[in-house]
C-alpha cells in the first residue's frame, strides 16, 4: 500500500508551510496533496508558491496531487479552480462536484476527494467514467460498506482511506472561528492562523467535543484507523492517507509507514501513534458506530 499526506487543513504562516513541506520531502510518503481545501480568503500561500511547493516534491520523488476547495463560494474561485484544472502536469483532487464537472474530459485523470457523497457503487463507477483514477472515501463510511462497494470494483480505480486525522465533519458558509472571536467573516484577520490545529470546544461539562477551523468543522478526536491496515489491505486498499498536524506529523508518518510495510504490527503502530496525537483516539465510523467512539482496545 502507498502512504498519502493529504492537504494541509489548517492556516499556518508561510515560512512554516514551506519548512513542513522540505521535511515531507525526505519522509517516507509517496503521495503529497498540496493546495486550499477551506477557505479562499487564507492568501498566506498563493497559486505559484504551492506549484513551487509540488515542483521540489517531484523533485524528491514524490507524487504530487493538487487539491482544491470543498466548498465553492464566488465567481474567483471558480476562475481559480480553471487555472488549478488547467495546470497540465499535476493530477486534482476534486472535492466538489463543480471541480468534477470542470476536469471532465481533460487529458490528466483526477482524485475524487472525501467530500464528495460516494457511498455506492454506481457513484464511484460514474466518477470512474468521468475520469477518476482514484477515490477517496469518505470519512464516515464503515468499513463493511466499502467491502460492498469494492466488490467487483473496476480495478483500475484506487482506493484511499483516511487513517489519521482530525476528522472534517462539515464546511458551512459561515466563518465559526471568526464567529467565536467576535470578527465578521470578510474581516477575520486570519483569525484561524492562530491555532494551527484548530480552535478547540468543550461542552459546558467541560468534556473535548469538536474543533472550529475557519468554515471547517472538525472532530475533537483523533481518527486513527492503523489497527485496520490488514483489513483495508484485504479488501483491495492501496492508499492510506495521513493528515497534517502541527507537531508530531514527521514521526507518525514514519510508524504507518512501518505499518504498511508490515515492519511493525498495525496494533503496536497505532498504540505509538496515539501518543503523538492532539485529542483522543476514534475509530467509530469505521465500525458503524458515532465518529468519536473508541472500538479497537
Amino acid at each position: 500500500m502507498k502512504l498519502a499526506l493529504g492537504p494541509l487543513l489548517y492556516a499556518w504562516p508561510r515560512r512554516a508551510v514551506f519548512d513542513f513541506y522540505e521535511r515531507i520531502a525526505a519522509a517516507p510518503v509517496n503521495i503529497v496533496y498540496l493546495g486550499e481545501v477551506v477557505c479562499s480568503r487564507r492568501r498566506e500561500l498563493r497559486r505559484e508558491d504551492w506549484l513551487d511547493l509540488a515542483a521540489a516534491l517531484v523533485s524528491a520523488g514524490k507524487e504530487v496531487v493538487l487539491s482544491t476547495l470543498a466548498l465553492m463560494e464566488t465567481d474567483a474561485d471558480l476562475r481559480a479552480l480553471e487555472k488549478i484544472a488547467g495546470n497540465g502536469r499535476y493530477s486534482i483532487e476534486a472535492n466538489d462536484m463543480g471541480a468534477v464537472s470542470a476536469l471532465s474530459g481533460r487529458s490528466l485523470p483526477f482524485v475524487a476527494g472525501p467530500h464528495l457523497n460516494v457511498y455506492n457503487r454506481a457513484t464511484l463507477g460514474l466518477l470512474a467514467r468521468l475520469g477518476a483514477r482514484r477515490w477517496v472515501a469518505p470519512i464516515e463510511l464503515p468499513g463493511a460498506t466499502l467491502a460492498t462497494i469494492l466488490s467487483g470494483q473496476e480495478a483500475n480505480v484506487e482506493t484511499e482511506i483516511f487513517v489519521l486525522g482530525r476528522m472534517p465533519l462539515a464546511f458551512s458558509a459561515r466563518c465559526f472561528t471568526a464567529r467565536r472571536l467576535g470578527l465578521e467573516k470578510d474581516n477575520c484577520g486570519d483569525a484561524c492562523g492562530n491555532y494551527p490545529d484548530g480552535l478547540a470546544l468543550a461542552t459546558r461539562d467541560g468534556a473535548d467535543f469538536l474543533v472550529l477551523n475557519g468554515i471547517q468543522t472538525q472532530s475533537h478526536a483523533v481518527c486513527n484507523l492503523v489497527t485496520e491496515i490488514p483489513a483495508m489491505r484485504a479488501l483491495g486498499v492501496t492508499v492510506a492517507r495521513v493528515s497534517p498536524q502541527a507537531s508530531g506529523c514527521i514521526e507518525a508518518l514514519g510508524l504507518v509507514r512501518d505499518a504498511l510495510d508490515e515492519g511493525l504490527a498495525a496494533r503496536e503502530a497505532a498504540s505509538r501513534i496515539n501518543a503523538l496525537l492532539p485529542g483522543a483516539p476514534c475509530d467509530g465510523f469505521w465500525h458503524g458506530r458515532p465518529g468519536m467512539a473508541r472500538a479497537a482496545s
